[in-house]
């Protein structure tokens, strides 16, 4: 087998072809607007299910792009996420990114509630007082909780991208996130994680 020698800058530009390449050869036709989407995140998991079971809310994409240019800030339910979303980006447009789940006061919380202290993030979140985007890659209790503050409160995140990975509680908390009325991205079934969560706040972030 012959190792290809690519530079350094093309190795990203270079698997996007191969992805890109590989769809057509499934005979998989990616709608324009949610292509690079799809293709980030296989990108970022190696896994063509990605073209399959990524659902997209109406003209999604747009209310994204339109959520960051009037200074959207993204809260995730983990340090990793957050980690990997490229916030120099996000702050051209004024927005920033949070994670709550190393607060003290959200730990001591969650800890008397006995739930999780992703559940207690959403709630801390929620009081923020900015538009928000909201990208739940590990948590289903984040999900959860952010559905109930919805039939409860009338929360209306600019966008929910629902991407737990796992297996208790994961894939019917994305049911909740598909019968609301509001913007949103969830992967049906077990797969997901944060790296796809912050790929796909990229997929925006990088084409703006």
């Amino acid at each position: 087998m012959e190792i290809k020698k690519v530079l350094p800058s093309e190795i990203e530009s270079e698997s996007f072809r191969i992805i890109r390449s590989e769809l057509s050869q499934m005979g998989k036709e990616i709608p324009d607007d949610i292509e690079p989407t799809v293709v980030r995140a296989i990108h970022t998991t190696a896994d063509f299910d990605y073209a399959d079971t990524l659902v997209f809310s109406e003209n999604v994409i747009k209310k994204a792009k339109d959520a960051i240019r009037n200074g959207a800030s993204i809260v995730t339910d983990t340090n990793m996420a957050l980690s990997g979303i490229n916030k120099k980006a996000l702050s051209k447009f004024g927005g920033e990114a949070f994670c709550f789940m190393a607060d003290e006061e959200v730990a001591q919380i969650a800890r008397e509630r006995q739930v999780t202290r992703a559940y207690v993030s959403m709630e801390k979140a929620s009081q923020i007082g900015k538009p928000l985007i909201f990208a739940i890659g590990n948590a289903p209790t984040a999900l959860i909780r952010l559905r109930e503050l919805y039939d409860e409160k009338g929360f209306r995140p600019e966008l929910i991208i629902g991407v737990p990975v796992g297996f208790v509680n994961v894939v019917e908390a994305k049911k909740l996130i598909l019968e609301m009325d509001v913007p949103y991205i969830v992967n049906v079934g077990r797969k997901g994680g944060s790296g796809v969560a912050a790929a796909i706040c990229n997929s925006f972030l990088y084409n703006m």
